[in-house]
């Protein structure tokens, strides 16, 4: 098995969804630590305080589309402004219930995506994750 990655961010306005990620990424030794967020401003606001702390920045953003404000959209506008230092530290990968062929082709296509997975997380899309940074590592 591959080893744990340091640090995940979960960003989800709805609770009972980032237990359960929560849970999976734990129960499959994904990743040592996780971050919280329940809006996409708190995690911007959290990179954007951590960006000279490339320890404290996750590896993997899970980012949900459909929350209030600032959606995952407009999360990956914001997102495209950090430095590349903070863009190359932290792949997002997009976790929705939206399929919405439109939502998802749109965010497929943002170059700081590495994947679309459909809530819940399960084990195999961690698998394909861990999967994917592995190819974009070598």
């Amino acid at each position: 098995m591959s080893k744990a990655l340091d640090l995940v961010m979960l960003v989800d306005d709805n609770d009972t969804d980032n237990f359960i990620n929560k849970r999976i990424i734990e129960l499959t030794g994904f990743a040592s630590n996780i971050i919280i967020k329940n809006s996409g401003k708190c995690a911007l606001e959290y990179l954007q305080e951590h960006k000279d702390q490339p320890e404290k920045l996750p590896s993997i953003i899970f980012l949900d589309i459909n929350m209030p404000v600032v959606d995952g959209f407009v999360f990956l506008y914001e997102f495209d402004k950090f430095s590349e230092t903070t863009k190359k530290n932290c792949r997002v990968v997009i976790l929705s219930s939206s399929d919405n062929k439109r939502d998802i082709d749109k965010i497929v296509d943002n170059d700081y995506v590495l994947k679309f997975v459909t809530k819940p997380l399960t084990e195999e899309a961690l698998n394909g994750i861990r999967e994917i940074i592995q190819h974009v590592a070598v």
